[in-house]
């Protein structure tokens, strides 16, 4: 299956005001997603919360089978959450860890899975540790290998950095850490969407990943998959009478699934349209939407090369839909200003939101422009154009 550039950027009101580049920050939402948590809204304030939610749930079980089918796994292994942050917290902090206890991770690992990895570590006595890279950038699998031992509770990477198109061998990752009886938390976030992503071929016990980047779903949407298998071996962080049953004065049972790790109150509207989110991706194709997605990022790539004074900072044997670079003499955040100004999006990336990576390469922040399907060859001409032009 090809895209339908005119239907897709026909379904996208927004690509009528602003050349969207920042799609690995949030994607321009589409016409069937808005139009789902608009009429729901509507449904609320017409008829009550509680009685448009229990006539929306068809609508609201849908994104559990969506999801499912999107990362080829079972409804009962998807909780749906606020956020990709929560969901990856809700199952890091479920896990138990020890003094010795070793958590192995990427040198592009994200700011806020590593800060929580120095919280436990803090608490109970874990070390924390960095598996170099490879010559390519990317995560070393064979030294992922020889540093495994006994001691080794978790394996935690991040598919695909926040300050680059890098994609980091998840599958490769996946095999050691089965191979190993390791458990392994894939973080999906900005990979999600833009990528096939198959959690049997990779092989992890959980990922999580968010509805607003490129799903292009609403904001504050996200989930969480744990395999069947690995669920009765995490109890959440924190419990309320959806994740658990009250079945004594001092007892209570957890769900058997993974809507342990969600919580009663939710956006019901936004949770709709996280599934209408899925449901049109999946309309599209993922093979379809990652190989579009690719050919723009490396034309890209291509047009931003040629310019004087810009450098490419992507890494990885493989990359994706998000280009990083700077330019000679020009500070990141006045690149932003500056296409902002011409309705050009993109954002900057630092070395907060990744800092050994970063550190390691002696960067302290880049441009980060992200492409979709839904953009087009003419969109590319122009930003190149518009980079060039800057001085």
């Amino acid at each position: 299956m090809t895209i339908d550039l005119a239907r897709a950027r026909a379904d996208t009101p927004g690509t009528e005001a602003v050349l969207h580049f920042n799609n690995a920050g949030m994607a321009l939402t589409p016409r069937p997603v808005i139009d789902a948590v608009k009429e729901h809204l509507d449904l609320e304030a017409r008829i009550g919360g509680y009685e448009a939610a229990d006539r929306a749930e068809p609508a609201v079980e849908r994104v559990y089978d969506a999801t499912a089918e999107l990362i080829g796994a079972k409804r009962e292994e998807i909780a749906i959450v606020e956020n990709a942050t929560r969901a990856w917290d809700m199952a890091f902090y479920a896990m138990a860890f020890k003094p010795g206890d070793r958590i192995l991770t990427a040198v592009s690992e994200y700011a806020s899975n590593y800060i929580a990895f120095l919280q436990v570590a803090r608490r109970t006595g874990a070390v924390v540790e960095t598996v170099p890279n490879d010559a390519k950038g990317q995560l070393d699998v064979a030294a992922l290998e020889r540093m495994l031992d006994g001691r080794v509770k978790l394996i935690a990477m991040t598919h695909v950095p926040t300050n680059g198109g890098l994609v980091n061998p998840a599958e490769a990752v996946g095999r050691v850490a089965r191979a190993a009886g390791i458990p392994y938390l894939l973080d999906a976030c900005q990979s999600v969407g833009q990528l096939p992503v198959d959690v049997g071929r990779i092989g992890c016990d959980m990922l999580s990943a968010t509805g607003r980047k490129y799903l292009r779903g609403p904001r504050g949407t996200g989930f969480l998959f744990v395999r069947s298998d690995f669920i009765d071996r995490l109890e959440p962080p924190f419990l309320d009478l959806h994740a658990a049953k009250w079945t004594a004065p001092n007892r209570y049972e957890l769900r058997t699934d993974a809507r342990r790790f969600e919580n009663w109150e939710c956006n019901v509207a936004a949770k709709i349209g996280l599934g209408v989110a899925i449901d049109y991706a999946l309309g599209w194709g993922m093979a379809a939407i990652g190989e579009r997605v690719a050919t723009l990022a490396q034309d890209l790539r291509d047009r931003l090369g040629a310019i004087r004074g810009v450098v490419l900072r992507d890494l990885g044997e493989t990359t994706c839909g998000i280009v990083t670079f700077t330019k000679e003499g020009m500070a990141p955040t006045a690149i932003k200003e500056a296409l902002a100004g011409q309705h050009v999006n993109v954002t900057t990336s630092s070395r907060h939101s990744t800092m050994l990576d970063m550190t390691q390469r002696q960067l302290d922040m880049v441009v980060r422009a992200s492409v979709h399907y839904y953009n087009s060859e003419n969109e590319v001409d122009r930003f190149a154009r518009a980079i060039a032009a800057l001085a």
